[in-house]
């Protein structure tokens, strides 16, 4: 494994990295930020306070990629709302004309250029790093953590499947969360992944039955867990202090009926095929063949019945309907949106708060998906937000903050590929419908508190992230395996303008990687870096000092320690 390989570094620098690594937990420090220094911005009085500038740095670190320093300074100026409405209306940057580029500039052969399943991980490199649209683009991956698509087989190697499903992403993020379910429904590789394409009606003959899985996971994963919430997401218990599920095997079935008589669409392949093959892309909605839909009546959620004669899409309708309008989807979903954007323990208020908001977005819509983004980003408790930082969300930030560009200006593929190889992580690649980590996991000795993410943080994913940010910023970040592909190349020129003034070098590092919350002791270890490095040259003094700072214990949480 690449990630288990030994980097020798000066041994300076690795006195330096033991004693930040040796450090206490990296606390968030509730110290004020230091004074704004001159030589980066000396603001006017009716000019943004440093304040601003903390608060920019955490809407941007929690809402973004990664921040960029005139990100930053911008957000410091216009403030929260402002940067929110620019972002809810900021016309969408989509997966798939990427993709189209790729093709177009290194065709499906594989023999003669990178895979093709590995273009989708360049798109998504691309804009993660440089499409305007930052806080729809962070939502969507956030969604793909909970309508989970993975690429196993036909969904890898069929190059438009994933893309245009995160694309459907991107497109209902900021809509209403009932048009999202059924774009996720209807797209064929959630119907190829969860099965329910070609789910055809009983066959008592055959003793075949519709297929459950996607009945199954589209309640207990997608909208309304496994037990009745209160809107603050605690359980409802019954008379004897149980909680109550919130659907049984019975109900299960009753679902697998709607979802039955959906098939690919009709791109190059008969429209009246059921059971026919794949289309090209896998990129079209499917469609209902009403001769494979079980007829009759069945029983929903909350005793709603779907009456017998009904067309199989509006049965499908009426499901999706049902689910929609479950009391548990404000709190079992807004809980776990807050989790992947802001904090991974919010407190019962934090999360009625957001649940009132899709209950109601304060002009009588359920659901309204730009208003509980919102929500989530402007609430109280998130200026004292605690979350681990998954080692991709770490690789993507820093290389967006250093401006990381491909030295052909187009071709992104090398920072996708080195993020795959040493994190094992990728965004719609988790191994099980369940994510690459649980919302509910409590890691040992977390005193009762949930931490998603350190279920994946191992021996091996520790080096990973350790190695990846000493590639990036001593110029390695480029992993081609397969074809030469264009290095990547990050922007360390403003630290090295900074090397020789501490405190703005320092502050600067703060606000763009610890989104403004560097503890005390991280400062002053990096302070006393700076000076033992003076021997060094501009270029190496701030190489050392960024490497330091990327491996804290500080900058793998954000806002504290959990």
């Amino acid at each position: 494994m690449r990630n288990s390989m030994l980097i020798k570094w000066p041994r300076l620098l690795g006195i330096f990295a033991i004693a930040l690594l040796s450090a206490c937990g990296g606390g968030g420090s509730s110290e004020p930020p230091s004074a704004l220094p001159t030589n980066i911005a000396n603001p006017v009085p009716s000019g943004p306070t440093t304040q601003d500038y903390s608060d920019a740095a955490l809407l941007l670190d929690l809402g973004t990629f990664g921040a960029t320093y005139d990100d930053i300074e911008a957000v410091a100026y216009s403030g929260t709302e402002a940067w929110l409405d620019q972002q809810f209306r900021t016309p969408i940057s989509y997966h798939v004309p990427v993709v189209r580029r790729y093709f177009d500039e290194y065709g499906l052969d594989s023999e003669v250029g990178p895979p093709h399943q590995f273009f989708r991980r360049f798109a998504f490199f691309e804009n993660a790093l440089t499409a305007p649209d930052q806080l729809r683009q962070l939502t969507a991956y956030a969604l793909t953590q909970l309508f989970v698509v993975s690429d196993p087989a036909i969904l890898s190697n069929n190059p438009l499947a994933l893309p245009s499903y995160y694309d459907a992403l991107l497109r209902h993020s900021f809509d209403n969360f009932r048009d999202l379910l059924g774009a996720v429904t209807l797209h064929p590789a959630m119907g190829f992944y969860l099965s329910h394409v070609n789910n055809a009606k009983t066959d008592n003959a055959a003793n075949t039955f519709p297929d459950e899985n996607f009945a199954r996971e589209v309640m207990q994963l997608f909208t309304i867990g496994l037990y009745e919430l209160n809107a603050d997401g605690s359980h409802m218990k019954n008379a004897d202090g149980q909680s109550i599920a919130t659907y049984s095997n019975t109900d299960i079935r009753e679902f697998a009926k709607i979802f039955t008589g959906l098939s690919y669409g009709t791109t190059g392949y008969s429209p009246d095929l059921f059971f026919g093959k794949r289309n090209a892309a896998l990129d079209v909605p499917m469609v209902m063949f009403e001769a494979y839909h079980e007829p009759g009546e069945k029983t929903l959620l909350r005793g709603q019945v779907v009456p017998a004669g009904q067309s199989g899409m509006e049965d499908i309708d009426d499901a999706l309907d049902n689910l929609f309008n479950h009391p548990n989807v404000g709190p079992f979903v807004g809980k776990q949106l807050i989790q992947r954007l802001v904090a991974s323990n919010p407190s019962p208020d934090y999360v009625a708060r957001v649940s009132g908001v899709f209950a109601d977005n304060g002009m009588g819509e359920r659901g309204d998906m730009e208003a509980v983004i919102r929500a989530i980003l402007t609430d109280p408790e998130v200026a004292h937000a605690e979350r681990v930082r998954e080692p991709f969300r770490r690789y993507v930030a820093v290389n967006r903050a250093l401006t990381a560009r491909p030295s052909d200006g187009v071709t992104y593929g090398a920072t996708g590929l080195l993020a795959q190889y040493l994190t094992g992580q990728f965004v719609l690649a988790a191994p099980s419908v369940f994510n690459f980590y649980s919302p509910f996991y409590r890691p040992a000795g977390g005193q009762g508190l949930v931490s998603p993410e350190m279920q994946i943080t191992t021996e091996d994913t520790s080096i990973g992230i350790t190695n990846m940010m000493a590639m990036v910023v001593y110029g390695e970040s480029s992993i081609d395996t397969h074809r030469s592909l264009p290095d990547i190349k990050v922007d360390l020129s403003p630290f090295i303008a900074l090397v020789d003034d501490s405190d703005a070098f320092i502050m600067r590092l703060d606000r763009l990687f610890f989104a403004g919350l560097m503890s005390a002791n991280t400062k002053d270890i990096l302070a006393s870096a700076l000076t033992q490095f003076a021997s060094l040259s501009a270029l190496e003094r701030a190489q050392a000092i960024l490497y330091l700072a990327l491996i804290s214990p500080d900058q793998a949480v954000t806002g504290g320690t959990l």
